[in-house]
């Protein structure tokens, strides 16, 4: 049988959360310390822990046939590769950033200026699109110390929560793209490890669904059922039990994290009681 060759990042921060991933899908991995390619005994995978710059071209080349790589990584690289799932973790995005007492945010302060970054291509196409001329210096990594040195008036560089550039006396003004973890594939797969690609989406879609969703339990009158079905955003249609109490019931269903606190409000206006909220570790639908 087959086996899908998947690339994880092999240190860095979508190492944990990739691992955390196949945990939650139920894919155990035994490795020793530094081993770089690893066998799977309950799932048809061989994975292998790449630099993570590296990926999308062994991606492509067909060395690998699926990776969890950012989304900002495949787009600096312009390879060809298909992205088949968004992850959800790993958020971060590619921005433009000024030294702090530069005070203006506009695009046009960058005209004439040095840029440093490690994301040329990214940077190249969007400075284009917006008819802005720069001189671009690239870095392979501590962009953020460029304006420091003198080496550039400002930079564009990957950020999450801006507490880097902040120490670095930097300041976030605009945003060229918004990045999150992804599953990408080779666009050469046979059928074989198409199949195997389809039964891992169906456990990643599980986990993620389950991620954004919460089992709520309540008791509720019996005369306001019908009120309460009406509120929650269910599958079907929510689960209703009787209770030992005469005139009372237990009401089941699954809404959505986003929605959370908008739904109880609604369900405690409706006449809902004793709620209880509980997560969900998978969902499948």
């Amino acid at each position: 049988m087959s086996k899908l060759k998947i690339a994880i990042q092999k240190s860095g921060r979508l190492y944990e959360d990739s691992l955390q991933l196949l945990k939650d899908c139920g894919i155990f991995i035994n490795n020793g310390k530094d081993q770089l390619k690893v066998s799977v005994d309950n799932f048809p995978f061989e994975i292998m822990y790449l630099r993570n710059s590296d990926i999308p071209q062994y991606l492509e080349d067909g060395v690998v046939d699926i990776a969890i790589v950012g989304e900002n990584l495949l787009i600096e690289k312009e390879k060809q590769i298909e992205i088949v799932q968004k992850l959800g973790f790993s958020k971060c995005r590619v921005s433009l950033a000024v030294p702090k007492e530069i005070e203006t945010d506009e695009l046009s302060y960058f005209q004439g200026k040095k840029i440093a970054t490690s994301y040329p291509n990214t940077l190249k196409k969007f400075l284009t699109e917006n008819s802005i001329s720069a001189d671009i210096h690239v870095i392979s990594g501590s962009v953020e110390i460029a304006p420091n040195i003198g080496l550039a008036d400002g930079i564009c560089d990957i950020v999450s929560s801006g507490s880097t550039l902040f120490k670095n006396g930097l300041r976030e003004t605009i945003t060229l793209l918004s990045s999150e973890a992804v599953l990408a594939k080779n666009l050469q797969l046979d059928i074989e490890k198409e199949n195997i690609l389809e039964k891992f989406l169906f456990r990643i879609k599980a986990v993620l669904k389950a991620k954004k969703s919460k089992y709520i339990l309540m008791n509720v009158p019996n005369e306001k059922i019908q009120d309460i079905s009406n509120v929650l955003p269910v599958l079907k249609s929510p689960t209703v039990l009787p209770l030992a109490e005469k005139g009372w019931s237990s009401i089941h269903s699954v809404i959505d994290e986003e929605r959370f606190w908008e739904v109880i409000d609604e369900l405690k206006e409706n006449g809902a009681q004793d709620i209880l909220i509980i997560p969900i570790d998978k969902m499948v639908i």
